[in-house]
């Protein structure tokens, strides 16, 4: 097989006009305590227009691993809630895959997008 030389970009923002159009947000955030343990949850939500003021975000991943296994969520963002100081965050919630004979659940807000 032919192995050719690609290169990609990771696109975190579009400006046109100087408006942010394209961003994201981390979400760093604690399970519930189920079983004798909880789960760090982290990442980075879908890219979403900035411009729109009820815009959502969607979001998954696997949990930190705890107690000898670990989880699996997704889901979708609330709409923006302005900061005072500019910018905005994302409130979320939802509870985790069953493994290990239980599931967490989960709520928490994201950073002010990038």
């Amino acid at each position: 097989m032919e192995h050719k030389n690609y290169h990609t970009h990771n696109m975190e923002f579009i400006y046109w006009q100087n408006r942010q159009q394209v961003h994201r947000h981390n979400y760093s955030i604690m399970t519930s305590y189920s079983q004798n343990h909880a789960h760090q949850m982290h990442g980075v939500t879908s890219a979403d227009p900035g411009d729109i003021d009820n815009h959502v975000h969607y979001y998954e991943g696997m949990t930190t691993f705890m107690d000898g296994h670990v989880h699996y969520y997704r889901g979708m963002t609330g709409p923006a809630i302005p900061l005072p100081s500019g910018g905005h965050i994302h409130e979320f919630a939802g509870r985790t895959s069953y493994n290990d004979m239980h599931t967490h659940n989960y709520h928490g807000r994201t950073g002010a997008g990038y």
